[in-house]
């Protein structure tokens, strides 16, 4: 049985000069949550200023997340970055 999760949140600003190391932030944070027994969960609701890196740095988390057989859950996307989603036929990863 999973703990309740304790959301790691996203930054308010993530733009592709920071993707890499929020993503490999995020990773390991993650990665540390799973070996608690606690849910994967990202909080984006911070997210102000990002363009399509945001979404790739989502999806890093997400294979990682994966790559250790549990489920990512997203929690508070703002609209503006599931218009994003949509676009580039992500939408259903984060529903």
């Amino acid at each position: 049985m999973s703990m309740s999760p304790a959301a790691i949140a996203l930054p308010a600003v993530l733009m592709q000069a920071q993707a890499q190391a929020v993503a490999d932030s995020l990773v390991a944070s993650l990665t540390a949550q799973l070996a608690q027994g606690a849910e994967a969960v990202l909080d984006a609701s911070a997210l102000t200023q990002f363009d399509s890196s945001a979404l790739a740095v989502i999806l890093a988390c997400r294979r990682a997340v994966l790559a250790k057989g549990a489920q990512l859950r997203v929690a508070g996307l703002p609209a503006r970055a599931q218009a994003l989603a949509q676009v580039y036929g992500l939408s259903a990863l984060f529903d």
